[in-house]
């Protein structure tokens, strides 16, 4: 028998149909509401840092990392993104001095800090001497991870003239070397796809003073 045209359809014809019916008027009766009820809520906090050396105040959503706020909000795109997960190092910056990955933390949580990021290291007239050092020994290619290697440079020497160890000091209280090694090892964090590291080492060695 042809359901569709039964003129006496079954009880359980009827409730599926009348189902049917229920969930379709609930869908399209309203569906700006719907949209809205499905939006998850934005939080939004002031946050006040000093970004190479000037004051800066931004209202963001809670969820801005640190990297967006400085390359979206700040204009500030020489802070690379690339893979977003902190592990090529790209995103550098250097907070209070100490070098982090930029997308790893949101910037409501650096409320009051000092935020340096490469432009703040040098300008083009007056370049930073790990900056003219890298140019010096061509220790970059395409140039996209550059600036991160360069923050991250700089802190490095600066860790190993505070004296904190890395994993292959030799000694966990004598005050470490810049010697290839230890310098090799502490940019593990920092990836080169085009493979510069010998030349990035050369330019490190050249501002500490030694041979990579």
């Amino acid at each position: 028998m042809d359901v569709s045209t039964d003129p006496h359809p079954s009880r359980r014809e009827m409730l599926a149909g009348a189902a049917a019916v229920t969930v379709a008027t609930s869908v399209v009766a309203n569906p700006a509401e719907a949209k809205v009820n499905m939006s998850p809520p934005v939080h939004t906090e002031k946050v006040s840092f000093t970004v190479n050396g000037k004051p800066r105040s931004l209202t963001l959503d809670t969820r801005t990392t640190l990297l967006d706020a400085l390359r979206e909000h700040l204009d500030l795109t020489g802070t690379k993104k690339g893979c977003d997960h902190g592990q090529c190092g790209a995103c550098t910056v250097l907070v209070d001095g100490v070098r982090i990955n930029s997308c790893l933390t949101l910037a409501v949580m650096h409320d009051g800090d000092k935020i340096t990021t490469i432009e703040g290291l040098g300008t083009p007239g007056k370049l930073h001497p790990m900056q003219a050092a890298f140019v010096r020994h061509d220790g970059y290619q395409c140039g996209y991870c550059t600036p991160g290697q360069i923050c991250s440079a700089v802190a490095v020497l600066d860790e190993i003239k505070r004296g904190i160890p890395s994993h292959v000091s030799a000694s966990l209280t004598e005050p470490p070397k810049a010697t290839n090694m230890e310098m090799r090892e502490r940019m593990s964090g920092n990836i080169c796809r085009c493979g510069a590291y010998s030349n990035i080492a050369e330019a490190m060695a050249d501002v500490a003073g030694g041979a990579a």
